[in-house]
């Protein structure tokens, strides 16, 4: 008989997916080029998707004070944002 997941197993096992993508060498994430504008003092350079992910999550992370225990949810919405604009983006 199957043992039943718990949230803990199911957030640790996506925990450790999360952390195996972030392990993956440059030439395996995907290259897909920034569609957010530059800020006029920074110089263009396109990020790939996850890092920007990445970037957005950290920051709702520091939002909420750094306060730990919502990697996921902040990951999940950052991921949703950064493809939301995307989405939109190409709609235009």
């Amino acid at each position: 008989m199957a043992e039943k997941r718990t949230k803990a197993d199911r957030l640790q096992r996506q925990t450790e997916q999360l952390g195996k993508r972030a392990d993956r060498q440059p030439d395996e994430i995907e290259k897909e080029p920034s569609t957010l504008a530059p800020k006029s003092d920074e110089p263009t350079v396109l990020i790939p998707i996850e890092q920007r992910i990445q970037q957005r999550a950290y920051e709702l992370y520091e939002q909420r004070g750094r306060t730990d225990g919502h990697e996921l949810d902040d990951w999940l919405q950052a991921e949703r944002e950064i493809k939301g604009t995307q989405a939109n983006a190409a709609a235009a």
